[in-house]
Order: structure tokens, then sequence, then C-alpha cells
């Protein structure tokens, strides 16, 4: 498990130290990584992928690196914690789905899904948010420290 967890740090190290190379201002680094962030959060289904590649085709500003470097953050195995306590806020918020034993449990689908949405942009907001202000500053940190080399 260690081995696992410092090989995917330094798989995400070496994407943003990439992306810190680029040709973008600190805030474009900044700004992609933590768009990345909040698209990845969601419950794209895999769609989130084409969304980068739509955003990035029409606003040049944005660094595919720092935007990809979000999938590895948020990947597949972080995102069912993330789904999990998507739908824990969004009961919380929302309360309960009222579940009718009369058999036929789809019947609550929408409710669920709706409290997996709500707790689900709650939480990409905060990841972007959050996103944004580390990216910001380690791009920062790491070009000063590339210029004093």
């Amino acid at each position: 498990m260690r081995v696992r967890i410092r090989r995917a740090r330094r798989r995400i190290r070496e994407e943003l130290e990439s992306a810190f190379i680029e040709d973008y201002t600190s805030q474009e680094v900044a700004i992609s990584f933590s768009i990345g962030l909040f698209i990845t959060a969601l419950p794209t289904l895999g769609t989130g992928l084409l969304m980068f590649a739509v955003l990035v085709y029409l606003f040049k500003q944005l660094s595919e690196l720092a935007m990809l470097a979000s999938v590895l953050v948020l990947n597949p195995f972080v995102k069912w914690g993330v789904y999990a306590s998507s739908y824990w806020l969004g009961q919380r918020l929302l309360g309960p789905v009222p579940l009718a034993f009369d058999g036929n449990i789809l019947a609550a689908g929408p409710d669920v899904l709706v409290r997996l949405w709500v707790g689900n942009l709650i939480l990409a907001v905060v990841f972007a948010t959050a996103g944004y202000l580390l990216a910001l500053r380690s791009v920062v940190e790491f070009r000063q420290r590339r210029e004093l080399l």
C-alpha cells in the first residue's frame, strides 16, 4: 500500500512539475488544475476527459497537463470515497431518502441522485477552491526555486 501511495505521489508531482514548466502563467496553471478537480469530482461517468478536451480546445489559456494532473489526484479509487461523502453530505442537507417497502425500490432513485449531486457539487467547489490555492502556491514556489538554480 505504501509503495502504491509513493508511486501515485511521484506521478502527481511529475505531472504537476511538467505543467509548472509550461508557457502558462501561474494563475492559468492553477485555474486549469482547479477546473480539472471540479470536473473530476463530479459523477460524469467517464465523460470528464471529453469535457477537458472541449475546454482546452475552446480556451487556449487552460493547461492540459494541469487538468490531467487532477485526474491523478481524484483517481477512480478515490472517487468512490468522494461519492460516499457526497451522498452523506446530501443526505445531511436534504434529509434521508424516504423508502417505501412496497417492492418498488427504484422509486427512491431520483431522491438518491439528488442527494448525491447536491453533496457532489458542494465537494467539487471545495476541492476546486483548495486545489486552486494549493496549485497556485506550488507553481509560484516551484518557479522561484527554479529561477534560483
